[in-house]
């Protein structure tokens, strides 16, 4: 990805991963390959530029797919080619009997099946039910970065802003059929992972690439694609990847994780140049944190990044807006991401609505019904 330190012209991109479901049953399908064979043969995945725009790849397990966007510099812009990838992604697979659900887990009971790769059967290996059980899907947001500096200064100083985002993105209660009581079962499953979670603070681009280094030395990591961090350095681009979000239900509220992501990014890069010190949070709080987010979501109280105390999980949200308006304002993200934070606190994140139509038809597989329906709504 190309980017550029002015506040315009900062580049960012989204990475979404899909469940494969059967339309009838809600039931994941281990179908990708024939989903990728499709898109390939039929030309789904288009070209711009000379680059593939909305391309299709493989993850984990045969029951997932991702969609990635292209470099984007404008929000409208991102927000039509998430659409259209998911689109794309609806009609490959419905080319092979499928549907797309985004869903950060599966509401129906499944046993995953792994991704044949190499990669991937050393994973399974090494991690044993860790990576059996792991059918999860992210959504990640990448923005450009000047430097590997200037990328680690980021990463430092939007640590205690993460937490609500996942709030704001959870879109996973339940798992193997029943409710968890967690809004994001997602980052329960994802924090079994030994390199996944919230980091300590790097100080340098040295010290950031000393850790890596150190933690692939430790022999517990197959390769440096398996640095989880909640938020990390791209290692194919020169991004910061926020790889926090649940895959949102509405693509309106993967907008928004774009919106705030990039204007976080903006908001840290600037106070790093203007010599601002990043919030020296405890990494302990910042698990507590992540924990409470993904316990209640937003139906009960966040940890406030500033006050370090319980709030309304309103007031927290509202507080993470009030931090990036200045940003926002000047990327003329502000109007948008005020509408589309105000819109997911009034209707309730995905595993708010996913309840409601339990609740309505106490049935997991119209939950997934329900969800191929929103995936694609425009």
């Amino acid at each position: 990805m190309t980017q550029c330190g002015s506040v315009g012209a900062r580049t960012f991109g989204v990475e979404e991963e899909l469940l494969l479901v059967d339309p009838a049953s809600g039931a994941p399908q281990a179908v990708c390959g024939s989903v990728i064979r499709y898109a390939r043969r039929h030309e789904e995945v288009s070209f711009a530029g000379g680059r593939r725009a909305e391309p299709l790849d493989t993850e984990l397990q045969r029951e997932q797919v991702e969609t990635v966007t292209p470099v984007c510099t404008a929000l409208d812009e991102l927000s039509s080619h998430v659409r259209s990838a998911r689109l794309a992604a609806a009609r490959t697979a419905a080319g092979v009997g499928a549907a797309v659900a985004a869903l950060a887990t599966s509401p129906v009971a499944v046993r995953p099946s792994l991704t044949p790769s190499r990669r991937y059967r050393r994973m399974s290996d090494a991690y044993g039910r860790t990576a059996d059980e792991q059918l999860t899907c992210g959504c990640h947001v990448h923005v450009g970065v000047d430097s590997v500096d200037e990328g680690v200064a980021v990463l430092d100083r939007i640590r205690p802003w993460l937490p609500p985002l996942l709030a704001l993105s959870a879109n996973s209660p339940f798992w193997q059929g029943s409710d968890t009581g967690y809004d994001s079962w997602r980052q329960q499953v994802w924090g079994r992972w030994p390199s996944s979670g919230p980091t300590e603070l790097f100080g340098s681009a040295q010290a950031y690439r000393t850790t890596v280094d150190a933690m692939l030395d430790s022999g517990a990591l197959i390769d440096e694609g398996m640095i989880y961090f909640d938020a990390r350095l791209s290692r194919h681009y020169p991004t910061v990847e926020v790889r926090v979000p649940d895959v949102c239900l509405d693509a309106d509220d993967t907008v928004l994780m774009a919106a705030l992501v990039r204007a976080m990014v903006v908001t840290a890069a600037e106070g790093w140049r203007a010599g601002v010190p990043p919030d020296g949070i405890r990494t302990d709080l910042l698990r507590l944190a992540m924990w409470r987010a993904s316990r209640s979501g937003l139906r009960g109280d966040l940890l406030h990044p500033v006050t370090r105390r319980a709030a309304p999980a309103s007031t927290v949200v509202h507080a993470l807006l009030e931090h990036l308006a200045p940003a926002l304002d000047r990327l003329g993200d502000l109007e948008t991401a005020t509408r589309l934070l105000h819109g997911v606190l009034e209707r309730g994140n995905g595993a708010q609505l996913q309840r409601a139509v339990y609740a309505r038809t106490r049935d997991v597989t119209a939950i997934v019904g329900d969800a191929v329906g929103h995936t694609v709504k425009v």
